[in-house]
């Protein structure tokens, strides 16, 4: 079912050419921010994968990719959920070394996402991805990490302020970081959505640690795929939206699935019939880099450094009646 929340009293602070520029300005200060910050390289990736390869990302299992026929090479495509695989074996074609990185525009199509303020089937990230060291395998590099891209998106904000001084959200750059585990304990009678929106409330800037695997009350917190990020030293960045009133997610990372991990997580996933898949294969018998990397989102960034209450009025996608109509009659602006 579709959803979608105009706040009350929401006007959109720039006017439509206004909006485009904030827009550029963001993505384009954030790269530089970003990219300094982890020392990543801009590369060229793919909008779509063939199936056998395995290099898709399958998210929480039920979703479906879009796929078609190539009848140039015989064989069909899909187009990628994420770049969460491809990242990791293109490092090692381009011969990274330790401690340098990549990063690049991912453009998705997720037909069976449900729509609302801050989902859309189009998907736009900065996805990237970084080799590190087996001793960097450990949460202390990962909180590491986190902060380095929370004070990346602050500094990108703060120059947004200087921009476009009629734009002034206020973003946290100290991260409160707790495991899913430690969370459910804090909010047991919660939802897990509604966990993570109380914490982010509590703290404005909030990293969420260890998704995947089952917390005591025996669901996960959410779902992930078993074979990119080690569930233990993984999580979801937040920050508190005002506008909205509820925590954002705006980036998923964590430290890659090493020989041993991945070899655990396809047990308990029931995924044991990936393991002779050409990726699951090569990291199976260590031929792949240790890494760690993730996504950030480059609409939601947009929407919550603008203050935009929907997700549409930063990316160009398509809606569902009830939404657009809601949104006519509130002067929401869809691209």
């Amino acid at each position: 079912m579709n959803k979608v929340f105009i706040p009350e009293g929401y006007r959109p602070t720039l006017d439509e050419y206004n909006t485009q520029k904030a827009i550029a300005y963001i993505k384009q200060t954030f790269q530089r921010e970003f990219s300094d910050a982890l020392n990543l390289k801009r590369v060229s990736a793919p909008l779509f994968v063939t199936e056998e390869s395995g290099l898709n990302d399958n998210l929480n299992g039920y979703e479906r990719p879009v796929s078609f026929d190539v009848p140039a090479i015989g064989t069909d495509a899909q187009v990628v959920h994420s770049l969460a695989k491809w990242k990791r074996l293109a490092l090692k074609k381009y011969n990274f070394d330790i401690g340098n990185g990549l990063y690049t525009d991912m453009n998705a199509i997720r037909r069976d996402e449900s729509l609302d303020n801050l989902h859309s089937i189009y998907v736009d990230q900065w996805d990237w991805e970084k080799i590190i060291t087996r001793e960097n395998r450990n949460m202390d590099y990962l909180k590491l990490i986190v902060r380095a891209i929370v004070n990346a998106i602050c500094n990108t904000n703060d120059s947004l302020h200087v921009r476009f001084p009629q734009l002034q959200i206020d973003l946290c750059r100290d991260v409160a970081f707790i495991t899913t585990q430690e969370l459910e304990d804090l909010y047991p009678d919660m939802t897990a959505s509604e966990r993570e929106s109380a914490f982010a409330k509590e703290h404005k800037t909030a990293f969420i640690m260890q998704i995947g695997g089952k917390l005591k009350s025996g669901k996960p917190h959410d779902g992930r795929a078993p074979d990119y990020d080690d569930w233990q030293l993984n999580g979801d960045l937040f920050f508190w939206n005002d506008v909205l009133g509820r925590g954002v997610e705006i980036s998923s990372m964590g430290i890659r699935v090493d020989a041993e991990s991945l070899d655990k997580q396809l047990t308990l996933a029931n995924c044991d019939h990936r393991r002779t898949l050409p990726f699951h294969s090569m990291l199976l018998n260590d031929e792949l880099p240790l890494t760690i990397g993730g996504g950030i989102g480059q609409s939601r960034l947009c929407m919550l450094m603008m203050g935009c209450a929907h997700i549409g009025e930063v990316q160009s996608s398509i809606w569902d009646a009830e939404t657009v109509r809601a949104c006519e009659a509130a002067g929401v602006r869809l691209l």
